[in-house]
């Protein structure tokens, strides 16, 4: 009789320590998810934190190693089945509930300032010091020419030029008008009177008459 009660007894055990690792490796499958995450409409970038929430505590993170994918997380089970999560400080719009196994596929999306209900916008940073200058850009294209500007004073006189060569003579111009009469010439010698230049006159008549008797008579005999 004590026999098979130590039979039956290890016979239990036997039956417990088949069932517990069982038991046990059913309540270790997680819950597995893949999908994205994006942050205002833009891929998550390369090292953000994706984190799993259950309950208020964090039960699995993952880091973004391709630009907005979150690749695969294997979430353990927590204090409740809602799932939340966050990207780096923000938390995300998407909750799922945990199941074991196979969650699905999971888009993550989150904006600047949804980082929870209550929390306050932390204060404002010290300004970063300027940056390097950078280099001189290209030459932008010539204006349109500006407005005719005003007059500039006077400059100093030149020098004086060479003489030109002279100019060809230029034509008559008409006769000028008649000249006003000259003053009356002196009174001349007066003239021989009397006997003396009567007998000159008769004998100038006489030597006239007989040259031309002469040069008739010459004709003549010619």
């Amino acid at each position: 009789m004590l026999k098979v009660r130590v039979q039956a007894l290890l016979a239990t055990l036997a039956l417990l320590l088949t069932l517990v690792p069982a038991v046990a490796s059913a309540q270790s499958v997680p819950c597995v998810v893949v999908g994205s995450a994006t942050v205002n409409g833009q891929a998550a970038p390369v090292g953000t934190v994706v984190s799993a929430i259950i309950g208020g505590a964090v039960v699995e993170t993952a880091t973004i190693a391709t630009r907005g994918d979150i690749g695969s997380m294997q979430i353990p089970s927590g204090d409740g089945t809602e799932v939340s999560f966050t990207l780096d400080a923000l938390t995300a719009n998407e909750t799922i509930t945990w199941t074991k196994g196979n969650c699905g596929n999971l888009s993550l999306t989150a904006e600047v300032g949804s980082a929870g209900a209550g929390a306050s916008d932390g204060s404002k940073g010290s300004t970063g010091s300027s940056g390097p200058a950078g280099k001189d850009g290209a030459d932008g294209a010539a204006g349109a020419a500006g407005p005719q500007g005003p007059a500039g004073p006077q400059g100093p006189s030149g020098a004086a030029g060479s003489a030109g060569s002279a100019g060809s003579d230029g034509s008559a111009g008409p006769a000028g008008p008649a000249g006003s009469a000259g003053s009356a010439g002196g009174s001349g010698s007066d003239g021989g009177s009397g006997p003396l230049g009567l007998i000159s006159l008769i004998l100038a008549i006489i030597a006239l008459i007989g040259v031309g008797a002469v040069y008739f008579m010459g004709r003549q005999s010619a």
